[in-house]
């Protein structure tokens, strides 16, 4: 099938009862050649509410996009009330390039909503929060880990906000993180237009990790359920929550050679020692131990460190 090739996302003038492939138009290249992004467009044959899952805002998070085209692939239209619109690469130039900022290499997720007259990036951001997420009632934001860090399956949501709390919940993750918005993130911009939103981490990037792409979609399937936008089958994630207050980043005081110990997901103790840093000839030069009892989020995967290397991410627990 063809896409059709828009200048925006007109979820009206799409025919119901089929799921549809556009190009929308963002911006333009040196060449004066169109930038457009992949949007695909499930409509039921009866209206209600409007779902959206973006991916690859960062060029090197792939998970996302291969949970949007499994979405899509497995979903039967005719059982289908309401709208889901999937975006599996927003950041075209970025996912080109396998890089993680846009091609001016700014960060897209700390730039929306974006200018309507900037910088390349800002004005790509503003279009795309004017031409494709305005539509939405609610979105769920596919991401990974950067480069030389690994995640486990996580959400990062406003727990204080029911409806929102209540979709975190649904999707079942291994870790929700209690994180309020962050002013620059789509997730953000999303709220400030009264979109409920959630943030998905799913793995660790430029990969395909096949059991975390399947286990996203049966989550958001469930949240699909939960929006009576599909009826209830009895697939559900493997997970049971946990559920964190806040986070925290624990970073190397020296430069050296890192070791980190735990697993993603593993529990850890105060005091226990979590990392382990060598200088060129093997010798030790630090041990670093959890300052609270907590779960590993993520973690990092370089062993070369300079002074302020990230060690791993620390989830601390709700009461």
């Amino acid at each position: 099938m063809e896409p059709v090739l828009t200048d925006a996302l007109d979820i009206e003038r799409l025919a119901p009862g089929r799921i549809h492939r556009l190009h929308v138009a963002l911006v333009e290249s040196g060449t004066g050649r169109t930038i457009r992004v992949p949007v695909m467009v499930a409509r039921g044959r009866e209206g209600g509410k409007v779902l959206g899952i973006t991916a690859v805002v960062h060029g090197n998070e792939l998970n996302g996009a291969f949970c949007v085209q499994d979405l899509m692939r497995n979903l039967k239209i005719e059982e289908l009330t309401g709208t889901v619109v999937g975006v599996p690469i927003m950041n075209m130039p970025g996912f080109l390039t396998h890089e993680r900022e846009f091609r001016d290499g700014k960060d897209l997720n700390r730039l929306f909503p974006g200018r309507e007259v900037g910088p390349s990036s800002d004005v790509y951001a503003f279009r795309f929060m004017d031409r494709v997420v305005r539509g939405f009632d609610y979105l769920i934001d596919l991401h990974t880990a950067s480069f030389g860090r690994v995640n486990s399956l996580y959400i990062r949501a406003d727990m204080e906000r029911p409806e929102t709390a209540r979709i975190a919940r649904l999707l079942r993750p291994q870790i929700i993180v209690h994180n309020p918005r962050a002013d620059g993130t789509l997730r953000a911009a999303a709220e400030d237009r009264g979109i409920h939103a959630v943030t998905v981490e799913v793995g660790d990037p430029q990969r395909l990790q096949q059991k975390l792409v399947q286990t996203t979609r049966i989550a958001i399937r469930d949240v699909l359920e939960h929006l009576n936008m599909l009826p209830t089958d009895h697939e559900r994630p493997p997970h049971e929550p946990v559920e964190c207050a806040r986070s925290m980043w624990l970073y190397t005081d020296v430069g050296g050679m890192l070791e980190v110990l735990p697993k993603v997901a593993d529990k850890v103790k105060q005091g226990e020692v979590v990392a382990k840093l060598y200088n060129e000839w093997g010798d030790k030069l630090r041990s670093y131990e959890a300052p609270h009892d907590g779960i590993v989020i993520g973690k990092s995967t370089n062993p070369v460190g300079y002074t302020g290397a990230r060690i791993l991410h620390l989830g601390l627990f709700s009461e």
